[in-house]
């Protein structure tokens, strides 16, 4: 007996096929990619309430140098953000590359393969998607990346000059303009290809 005919032996004994499981395991990745994505998008929300928050304080206290809370708390929720983008992303890509394959495979059936998800391949043609990936990556860079730079620039200016607030800014800004080149990196616009 072949190694073949006893894994089918085997599947058939205990009920299960390697089918089942690769449904089950597609049913499993696609519920994580679908709590980080109602996680990522809740980043947002988030970081504009800390903004408004800080701004708010730091504006009536009079006080420039409460400003210096946005960088930290925008590059720890825009990092947040983009490892769960990210996630996402790889999700898609191994149901694109591995999962439906396998599961087309173990259909028996050449032809099967391109019928096994694909809402996985079709939305990506979509003749708006660059374009949506260039909006996404702008409102990104805004919201993580353009606020606490535009915090930090106002601190510079209305700020009292101590040396080591400075300091502190000059690594803040060091930090977002590391999650900006991330940002761009990751929406497949430097030295990646598109997601």
């Amino acid at each position: 007996m072949s190694s073949e005919q006893r894994t089918e032996g085997n599947e058939r004994a205990s009920g299960i096929t390697v089918g089942q499981l690769l449904l089950t395991e597609y049913q499993t990745i696609k519920d994580e990619q679908k709590t980080r994505i109602g996680f990522r998008d809740n980043l947002l929300y988030v970081t504009l309430a800390a903004v408004t928050a800080v701004i708010a304080a730091a504006s009536q206290a009079k006080q420039p140098q409460m400003l210096l809370a946005l960088p930290p708390v925008c590059v720890v929720l825009g990092w947040t953000y983009l490892v769960n983008d990210e996630k996402i992303s790889a999700i898609g890509a191994y149901v694109r590359t591995e999962l439906r394959p396998r599961l087309a495979a173990a259909a028996g059936s050449p032809d099967t393969a391109e019928a096994v998800f694909q809402w996985e391949t079709v939305h990506r043609s979509d003749a708006r998607r660059r374009s949506r990936k260039l909006i996404q990556c702008a409102v990104d860079q805004g919201a993580f990346c353009a606020v606490p730079l535009a915090a930090l620039v106002v601190y510079w200016v209305q700020g009292d000059g101590d040396a080591l607030l400075i300091g502190l800014s000059v690594i803040e800004a060091l930090a977002v303009a590391g999650l900006a080149a991330q940002i761009l990196v990751c929406a497949g616009m430097l030295g990646r290809g598109d997601r």
